[in-house]
């Protein structure tokens, strides 16, 4: 018998989302919300990035370069997480230092 996903809800900057989780993955996805919305409200905080989109990108950026900072990271999840990190930065107008 297969597990089916339940519809999980988390808060992210105040704003309520609802997400489809396997059971056993809800705590998790709980951790990775509360996580994803204290970096966000501290980028909101220092003033200086306005709109929720650049909020969430900002953060995005700074979570990607705490993984790329980690030791245990694969090669291939290096990579990859640095080439998004450079797409990212173009999108944004900012020159890649990668």
């Amino acid at each position: 018998m297969s597990k089916q996903a339940t519809t999980v809800e988390v808060k992210i900057l105040d704003k309520e989302y609802l997400v489809s989780c396997p059971p056993e993955e809800q705590e998790a996805l709980i951790r990775a919300a509360r996580h994803l919305d204290n970096k966000m409200r501290e980028i909101r905080t220092s003033g200086k990035v306005f709109g929720t989109e650049r909020i969430a990108v900002m953060a995005a950026l700074n979570m990607t370069h705490e993984l790329l900072e980690r030791d245990t990271m694969s090669d291939a999840t290096s990579s990859l997480l640095k080439a998004m990190d450079s797409k990212l930065e173009n999108a944004l107008g900012k020159p890649s230092s990668h």
